[in-house]
């Protein structure tokens, strides 16, 4: 399958732009990834990533308050924003004719947002709400994404809860802020990306026109995120009050998608073919014909596959009734990847797994907004935007000696297992 050629060229102050024309459509994404996310969060500042995702969103130079948003809303377009482990981004999609005010809002908010103590203290209020809302009043909430990597891993940036403390959110000051887009949000931190109906020489004239003037803030240093894989298992609980039944979490460390993009993939395959439809493999055992379990899922990384750096996570999920035991969750599991490690997935496991997996990535990506932010994210983490069009293509190629191969390698002797009690809320490790 052919696709439109990517177009790129990089400003003097290192912004680096991805333009993307695509034939029949009459709307335009933009979108920019930062290089900062909850992994790059300073310690005793749990969730400044994402509270800081907020105030991006509450005026800059030339736009007040929420302006940015509602100019969005105003040319017939929509726009958004997210915080993940590595990158925070922001995106929006609008008619064609509204990308130079497009790219006027990011470059405006790029040279500087507005913050000021009254914004801090109602984004921070925000913030604590959506925790609320999303983790402590919902069953299962936030699990097992913030609590897992405290248990699977050892640093500080792959380990803390990027969702954040309330305390830790509550004594964010104003110069904490300011010192903190300093150092992460300058142009050769980031990558814009603008997809759809455009002429590429008009759309870099329109880029260079407003971003050119943003000033250079250098290119902060990387935060390390290499660490030892575990040896053993490792073991946490925690307690949620809201949970109708317990549940237990297993993580695995997953190959490095830069160097070992082929096995990465392979792992894709894997936790399609253990719990993607009621016959797969984890399905079939725990629930219909052992009655263990009433869910299960497996997956590649806590916000999908390929959103994140090394390391990553392989994470597979299973509640059940009160009366099975966590041991017995986990012999089962050992023993199902142990069979496919040993003899792989049937030739109908595997080209069902792969065509759903190739088949949903190009689905997903014939929406504007998730082709315009997978390109830019892809860019950013994996220095390879192409990445998106080859992956279904790539994801067809696995063969069964490789999915056998990442069965094999989720080995008891590495990983961490987090099981969850019904019960008063509280977590330790």
């Amino acid at each position: 399958m052919s696709f439109p050629q990517l177009h790129r060229f990089s400003l003097d102050n290192g912004l680096r732009v991805v333009l993307r024309p695509v034939r029949g459509v009459h709307a335009v994404g933009v979108s920019v990834h930062y290089d900062v996310g909850f992994r790059s969060e300073p310690e005793g500042r749990t969730g400044f990533a994402h509270l800081f995702e907020h105030l991006m969103s509450q005026g800059s130079g030339n736009v007040q308050g929420a302006e940015h948003g509602a100019l969005v809303q105003a040319a017939g377009g929509s726009a958004g924003g997210s915080t993940h482990h590595d990158y925070t981004d922001y995106f929006q999609v609008v008619p064609s004719a509204a990308l130079e005010q497009v790219l006027f809002l990011e470059a405006d908010r790029m040279c500087g947002p507005r913050l000021t103590a009254e914004s801090l203290r109602a984004q921070t209020e925000i913030v604590k709400e959506e925790i609320r809302t999303n983790v402590l009043n919902r069953p299962y909430g936030g699990f097992p994404w913030t609590v897992l990597p405290g248990i699977l891993y050892r640093t500080y940036p792959n380990a803390h809860n990027g969702y954040g403390e309330f305390s830790d959110l509550e004594r964010t000051t104003v110069e904490e802020c300011e010192r903190f887009f300093d150092r992460y949000y300058v142009p050769a931190n980031a990558v814009l990306t603008v997809v759809g109906d455009i002429d590429v020489p008009a759309a870099e004239e329109l880029v260079r026109r407003h971003f050119d003037d943003v000033p250079d803030g250098g290119r902060p240093v990387p935060v390390r995120l290499d660490e030892p894989r575990p040896v053993g298992t490792r073991e946490g609980t925690c307690r949620d009050p809201h949970a109708a039944m317990p549940a237990v979490a297993v993580g695995h460390r997953l190959p490095d998608p830069r160097t070992e993009l082929d096995a990465y993939l392979a792992h894709m395959v894997l936790a399609t073919t253990l719990s993607r439809w009621e016959s797969s493999r984890l399905k079939q055992r725990m629930i219909r014909q052992e009655g263990l379990a009433v869910a299960v899922s497996a997956g590649c990384g806590f916000f999908g596959p390929l959103e994140a750096r090394a390391p990553d996570t392989f994470v597979t999920v299973v509640t059940h009734p009160s009366t099975v035991r966590t041991e017995r969750i986990l012999e089962m599991l050992d023993g199902t990847l142990a069979d496919l490690g040993a003899r792989g997935p049937t030739e109908d496991e595997l080209a069902r797994a792969t065509g759903w997996l190739a088949a949903t990535s190009l689905r997903r990506n014939d929406d504007l907004v998730v082709r315009t932010r997978a390109l830019g994210a892809f860019e950013l983490l994996h220095g390879r935007a192409e990445l998106v069009d080859e992956l279904p293509d790539r994801l067809r190629a696995v063969t069964p000696a490789q999915v056998a191969e990442a069965a094999a390698g989720l080995r008891p002797d590495s990983r961490a297992v987090l099981t969850l009690l019904t019960g008063s809320r509280t977590a330790h490790t």
